[in-house]
């Protein structure tokens, strides 16, 4: 409420009020539907639940039971691109995007394209890991929600262990930020996840 400008004016209450509802909405309708999402296809999909538990151990044998930023950071499973990347139109016409750069476009529609991705509509994460080159037009996420869910996602996997008892979820594709149609049921119960 105290907080200024550069130019030394005070923020107005209507810009405070502003700025937290644009907060809140971000928190549920990224980092939370994000959340969900990797959940989801975690537990459905066992063999990379297994890959992102071994992820965890080693960076606990290297860090302990620490998570900060740069721990998050060497997450690269559960965060499989985020470099300098070139986009090659269908006619032809490349692009050099800059991490560094800001791009926006609909998840939804980028992720499914048949000419970047092979078989667009299956779980696949290591699409996006070394050698397989088709993140070169992965633009889904946002640099702090990704965090965000690689933050909630390791403490998670680290105090629980988890299965998904409801159907797999629809996609509400009519949703402004595209979510699930029904609430997603996990059976959970605690864990200490150990390292040898």
């Amino acid at each position: 409420m105290e907080s200024k400008y550069k130019d030394g004016h005070q923020t107005t209450e209507s810009e405070v009020t502003g700025m937290l509802i644009a907060a809140l909405f971000a928190g549920q309708h990224t980092s939370s539907i994000t959340s969900i999402w990797t959940g989801a296809y975690l537990l459905r999909h066992k063999e990379y639940m297994t890959v992102v538990l071994d992820e965890q151990k080693n960076l606990m044998r290297k860090h302990g039971n620490k998570v900060d930023y740069d721990i998050l950071s060497e997450m690269e499973v559960l965060y499989r691109s985020h470099s300098d990347f070139s986009v090659t139109t269908n006619e032809g016409k490349e692009y050099d995007i800059s991490k560094s750069h800001i791009v926006a476009t609909s998840p939804a529609f980028a992720n499914r394209l048949p000419h970047v991705y092979k078989d667009p509509d299956s779980y696949d994460p290591d699409r996006f890991s070394p050698g397989r080159e088709e993140d070169k037009a992965w633009l889904s996420w946002g640099t702090i929600c990704i965090f965000v869910d690689k933050a909630i996602w390791s403490h998670l996997l680290r105090n629980f262990e988890l299965e998904l008892i409801s159907p797999f979820p629809k996609i509400a594709w009519n949703a402004m930020v595209v979510g699930v149609k029904r609430k997603v049921m996990v059976q959970y119960k605690g864990r200490e996840l150990f390292v040898s």
